[in-house]
């Protein structure tokens, strides 16, 4: 496994370069990439088609710098700069635990200060060189598309929070034990966490922008798939824990690898296992039994899942019935993968099931009713 990008490009390079960096966080930095390409491809075509439609805003222009704005920049470029100082000159610390010196206390006075005067700087001079002798107000036009960028960082944002607050809550037991360093973790994430907060925040923005839910539910569709395929490349190569159950059983095709049918996960960043012999260093564990590698059987699975929603994306004019296929493929997909994987289970009523079980099933049942709401509304949503 390879629990930082400097472990990656040891195995493929055979070179060691410490980097602050670990995997999981870089493919999902990636997988927001893969989204945003994905997200503003739809929004272009359905442009094309005058599906979506240009709105004006009205703006200032030739403002002098205000001093709101001149301290936000201070707050910001001094949080920057005393915690970016204090890393760079505490490398190794940094490189071996990012995620200590980044939410501790600790920083660099100075490099503080000085990055706060440097954005004061610079946002002052941008304004200089804007001013105009007496502020204007014009119009200007925004296009759906250009909107992609503000929505990522905003499912980005809400994402993470709902992300942990669902794994929090699938880990209750765990949790309990240490709740500060549950939230403040940046490990333990649950997708469906994600979907629903980062969704929401979504259509809020799109909604205040003039592009209409169903239209926004139906780019993000593909886009989102996409984004888990990738996502999902992280937690396998990381080893982070999101591992199936134990698999003893004889692989059922000679040809396949033994690594695609039941693995150990060793280095895994989550240290879960035993010790590995003669390893040296902080990932040193491997599990005492072979697993199912779900994550790499979910990367498969959700790109294939892409690729015929990105096909037949052309094909559906329905709105609302793009976003409620999605719904149902990645219930189907999940509640399936659940059956061989490590989750928490919780008992209703005799009936056991996990977090991610109950709500695959909801999101496929929500899914079905939106395609039959599109259906049934056809006319009525013919000019919507």
């Amino acid at each position: 496994m390879f629990p930082t990008v400097s472990h990656f490009l040891n195995y493929l390079f055979g070179i060691n370069l410490p980097l602050p960096f670990n995997t999981f966080g870089v493919f999902v930095a990636l997988a927001f990439v893969g989204g945003y390409w994905a997200f503003s491809e739809e929004a272009k075509r359905k442009e094309a088609l005058g599906i979506l439609k240009a709105t004006k805003r009205k703006i200032l222009i030739g403002e002098p710098a205000n001093p709101m704005a001149l301290l936000s920049n201070a707050f910001f470029g001094f949080i920057v700069g005393y915690k970016l100082v204090y890393a760079l000159l505490n490398y190794q610390l940094f490189v071996s635990d990012a995620q200590t010196v980044l939410l501790s206390t600790k920083g660099n006075i100075f490099g503080g200060l000085g990055l706060a005067a440097l954005f004061v700087y610079w946002e002052y001079k941008e304004k200089e060189k804007a001013k105009l002798p007496t502020p204007k107000t014009v119009e200007v036009t925004v296009r759906p598309h250009e909107l992609m960028s503000n929505l990522i960082v905003w499912a980005a944002v809400w994402g993470f929070l709902g992300a942990k607050i669902f794994d929090n809550l699938e880990h209750w037991d765990t949790f309990i034990q240490d709740p500060i360093g549950g939230l403040l973790s940046f490990s333990g994430l649950t997708f469906y966490g994600g979907l629903i907060c980062g969704g929401a925040a979504v259509l809020y923005i799109a909604k205040k922008n003039g592009i209409k839910p169903l239209h926004m539910l139906d780019i993000g569709g593909p886009g989102m798939m996409l984004a888990y395929s990738i996502g999902r490349i992280g937690c396998h190569l990381s080893g982070d824990g999101d591992w199936g159950i134990v698999n003893l059983n004889p692989k059922p095709f000679n040809w396949l690898p033994d690594w695609l049918w039941a693995y150990t996960y060793p280095n895994n960043v989550a240290n879960e296992g035993v010790p590995i012999a003669n390893c040296i260093g902080r990932f040193c564990n491997e599990l005492p039994q072979p697993v199912y590698p779900t994550p790499l059987y979910e990367v498969i699975m959700a790109f294939i899942l892409f690729m015929i929603l990105w096909q037949i994306r052309r094909k559906i004019n329905l709105p609302g019935m793009m976003f409620g296929i999605y719904l149902m493929m990645n219930g189907v997909e999940r509640f399936f993968i659940e059956l061989i994987r490590v989750n928490s289970k919780y008992t209703v009523a005799g009936i056991s099931f996990t977090q991610a079980e109950l709500i695959s099933t909801i999101l496929f049942i929500c899914g079905l009713l939106l395609v039959v709401f599109s259906i049934k509304n056809k006319e009525k949503h013919a000019n919507y």
